[in-house]
């Protein structure tokens, strides 16, 4: 995670930051992954306005079917603010959850999440599933879905062509 200056000003002093902006920094995580051979998916957590956790997909490099850039991040946030109630914050994430990352967004508390494509073969907010906004749950987010969502599907798709053309998964 690349260390943030805390005085340094959003945009400016009177416009936040929206959605596009952090976006944009999740996709830079995303192509990160991706020159690692790691599936492109990037996350951050904002906290008030400032990026306190950066991570994108590790499952090959750790050997951990868990280290999904939406986990890793997560983690990092809690540990960054010392608790695991992440209350104020916001979660970015170039591709829709899975159940498992769903889950994981669930029990820190993170009351919004926004994405850019959609998962069609393991999504868990809208696509397969719609676990944030479970009312049989004891939480659920605000989602904001699509957003750069054809950047970010591009990015993916790009990836696996690549794969197949090697002859790789």
């Amino acid at each position: 995670m690349r260390d943030f200056d805390p005085d340094e000003p959003l945009l400016d002093d009177w416009m936040p930051i929206g959605d596009e902006h952090w976006m944009r920094q999740a996709l830079g995580l995303a192509q990160q992954a991706a020159s690692e051979d790691e599936v492109p998916v990037g996350a951050l957590v904002v906290h008030k306005g400032r990026v306190i956790a950066s991570a994108y997909n590790q499952r090959e490099q750790l050997a951990d079917p868990t280290a999904h850039a939406e986990m890793i991040a997560i983690t990092q946030a809690a540990s960054h603010l010392n608790s695991w109630r992440l209350i104020d914050c916001e979660l970015y994430v170039t591709l829709e959850p899975c159940p498992m990352c769903a889950g994981a967004i669930l029990q820190a508390r993170i009351p919004r999440v926004v994405y850019g494509a959609i998962d069609t073969k393991a999504g868990a907010v809208e696509s397969l599933y719609r676990m944030l906004n479970d009312d049989r749950l004891n939480h659920r987010c605000e989602v904001v879905g699509g957003v750069l969502a054809s950047t970010c599907g591009r990015v993916l798709t790009e990836f696996f062509e690549r794969k197949r053309k090697l002859g790789k998964k």
